[in-house]
């Protein structure tokens, strides 16, 4: 687990990038739960929302990626759908909760400037 999650700070070392993904992975397991919820109970405009939040929040965290010196590859829509599946749901909340996005988070940032201004 370790040299997963050190692999993923490589690809989350940005402040800008690691703010975004603070404010848009929650938006995506929002998101999905609503799909799932709105699903089993045939709530379709739930489901709309679900898929449309899951959508933004990607779009979002794609242009955050763009401030990273490593970029992420998909192998082809497969790899890419399950990698994003992944990292929302299970790599970014070990990264959360491990410490590492904390320490992450230190190092890429100094104490006089804001990760919006850079």
């Amino acid at each position: 687990m370790k040299d997963v999650l050190e692999s993923y700070a490589e690809r989350h070392s940005h402040p800008r990038n690691l703010l975004i993904h603070a404010l848009a992975v929650p938006v995506f397991i929002a998101g999905t739960a609503g799909v799932v919820a709105g699903a089993l109970s045939r709530e379709w405009p739930v489901v709309a929302g679900g898929l449309l939040a899951m959508l933004v929040s990607i779009a979002v965290q794609g242009r955050g990626h763009r401030h990273e010196r490593v970029p992420f590859v998909a192998r082809g829509p497969g790899h890419f759908l399950r990698a994003i599946l992944v990292e929302q749901l299970f790599t970014f909340p070990r990264f959360v909760l491990s410490g590492a996005f904390a320490r992450t988070w230190r190092r890429s940032t100094h104490a006089t400037i804001s990760p919006l201004t850079q």
